[in-house]
């Protein structure tokens, strides 16, 4: 390796002052062997955990795909990639992923990254097409490995795998421990870090039951008594959910919706305004249950019951994370029968009561990003200085490629997009609107 990582340095870019004990074992088991699965709870810190011995191992002066990273969803490839590029270590990474247009993919490939994050479908494809070189690939990440290894992906992954017959490092990570690994991903005498009994405690289990099989009364009775504070309604399907969706805005509830037969776009923004505080309710399907960049929650609520153990656990895996207490919320109809996997410790009540569950941000978008050299500071400078919002007014501000979103106070939401749309940010005449 002819440059290096500053590990310190990275830490204090991501804010963290110390790796915790399943981090440094997963940097030292990386470091060491060839095979490693890395088991441990949603919101530990896996990614980090196999981050940082794998860049460390990186040819900084060479400028080839040097490690492969396959998630099974488009959200979790955007995460590890921000994540990457958050370190501020000059490692060079892109995602790619079903949904978007092959040719952008090409022309950013054109600069090879050190690390390729994507979905097992569109980097098979572009293995069969040779869009960039492998042979420099010697590390394959498989970031939750039970998803990508599942039937749905299994072609894919087989082929993926025979197309890299030089990996000399495997790593595979999960936050459930309910498959085995194929015989095809030939992954010999792995080493084995198992986090999964730790940090359970923190969270609660609780039963909701509602008198009658439509269960959206209680829901609403439930977040009332709740207040404003982030949560995630589980539904099994996107059907369900707009009967929910509907249901809540009838009842003025600030909310979001997340779900697979969404277009990437509404799926980034939903995800983009739970960040930043003007949704503090999500509605979605198990596609959120992981592999998602999302604020500590405080509650998720099943509002339709899981049909399997993982779908429970990985739900309950978005609350009561990193040592943070959390609660699930399990809600049934009174006739309904709880599936054995489901242990409630305890009868919640909840009293009629009526809150108002309002969020005080609104998001902004600009249709300038990285590429224009707009920065954080620049959309914070301008606003704060042009448009007077004080340092309360101004919320988290997400840069993407080619444009930024920004959370802003409500009350002065509207006076921004006025003053604002079609004026330059550095050079770029850039439109500003209300997502």
């Amino acid at each position: 390796m002819s440059s290096t990582i500053n590990q310190n340095a990275i830490l204090e870019k991501l804010n963290i002052k110390s790796l915790n004990k399943m981090q440094n074992q997963a940097f030292n088991s990386i470091s060491t062997n060839l095979n490693t699965v890395l088991l441990s709870p949603t919101g530990t810190g896996k990614t980090l955990g196999f981050l940082l011995p794998v860049i460390s191992s990186l040819n900084l002066d060479l400028q080839e795909v040097q490690a492969l990273i396959i998630v099974p969803s488009r959200e979790l490839a955007l995460q590890i990639d921000q994540v990457i590029r958050s370190m501020g270590a000059g490692i060079k990474s892109n995602a790619v992923y079903g949904g978007r247009a092959f040719s952008k993919d090409k022309i950013e490939l054109k600069h090879l990254p050190s690390i390729l994050v994507g979905t097992p479908g569109r980097i098979a494809d572009h293995l069969r097409k040779g869009t960039f070189s492998t042979d420099n690939l010697k590390t394959l990440i498989l970031d939750e490995f039970d998803k990508s290894l599942e039937v749905g992906f299994e072609n894919e992954m087989k082929e993926i795998i025979a197309l890299l017959p030089d990996i000399e490092k495997k790593i595979l990570t999960s936050a459930t421990q309910k498959i085995e690994v194929p015989s095809f991903v030939d992954i010999q005498d792995p080493i084995t870090i198992d986090f999964l009994e730790e940090g359970e405690s923190q969270l609660e289990v609780k039963t909701v039951i509602s008198p009658t099989k439509d269960k959206r009364e209680t829901l609403l009775e439930l977040l009332n008594n709740l207040g404003n504070q982030p949560g995630i309604i589980f539904c099994n399907f996107k059907d369900t959910i707009q009967d929910v969706s509907d249901f809540l805005t009838d009842n003025f509830v600030s909310h979001g919706c997340f779900y697979g037969g969404m277009e990437q776009k509404d799926r980034e923004r939903a995800l983009i305004k739970f960040r930043n505080g003007t949704h503090q309710i999500l509605i979605a399907t198990d596609l959120a249950a992981r592999g998602i960049d999302v604020p500590e929650i405080k509650f998720i609520i099943h509002y339709e019951l899981p049909h399997r153990s993982e779908e429970f656990t990985h739900r309950n895996g978005r609350t009561a994370r990193m040592n943070s207490d959390g609660t699930a919320y399990v809600l049934k109809w009174k006739e309904e029968r709880l599936r054995d996997f489901i242990v409630a410790s305890e009868i919640e009540e909840v009293t009629p009561k009526t809150a108002i569950l309002k969020s005080n941000w609104e998001t902004i978008f600009i249709s300038g990003g990285r590429k224009d050299k707009i920065s954080k500071g620049d959309i914070a400078g301008i606003f704060m200085k042009q448009g007077n919002l004080t340092k309360d007014e101004l919320g988290i501000i997400e840069i993407k490629q080619d444009c930024a979103f920004v959370a802003v106070a409500a009350t002065k939401a509207s006076q921004i997009v006025n003053q604002f749309d079609n004026t330059r940010m550095k050079k770029k005449k850039v439109r500003v609107n209300l997502v």
